[in-house]
Formats: structure tokens, C-alpha cells, sequence
């Protein structure tokens, strides 16, 4: 589960790279809503494409909290 982290390697094609102000939901590559439907896919299958789906979901989902924090001033 540790390396669905490797999913913030797009962050590296925007510019500036991190923007505390910006949501990565739906501003980078791997962070796309149509994306995110493939990694609710990987539920549906067994073994290690389970759990990097679980991963990678958890990461969007922690992205997204971590986004809304900042905007309520935390």
C-alpha cells in the first residue's frame, strides 16, 4: 500500500508542483475522476490489484480531506 504513494509523481508536471491552495482532485493526471473509476475497479479483482485499489483510493481520499482541512484553516 505504500507504493500507491508513487501516484504523486504527477505532481511533478504542474507547475507550481505543490499549491497548498489547490485540490490535487481532478487538477492532476492521476488524480482525475475517470481515473478514480479504474481504481474502484481494482476492488473487483482479487489478490494485489485489490489492494493497490484500496491504496490508491485511500490516497484520493486522504488528498481530498487534506485539501478541505486547509480551506476550514487547519
Amino acid at each position: 500500500m505504500l507504493a500507491t504513494m508513487l501516484v504523486d509523481a504527477d505532481h511533478l508536471l504542474s507547475t507550481p508542483i505543490f499549491a497548498p491552495d489547490r485540490s490535487s482532485i481532478n487538477f492532476h493526471p492521476l488524480h482525475t475522476y475517470w481515473v478514480m473509476v479504474v481504481y474502484f475497479l481494482l476492488l473487483f479483482f482479487r489478490g494485489v490489484p485489490r489492494i493497490i485499489g484500496v491504496g490508491l483510493l485511500f490516497h484520493m481520499l486522504t488528498d481530498w480531506i487534506d485539501f478541505q482541512l486547509h480551506n476550514l484553516g487547519f
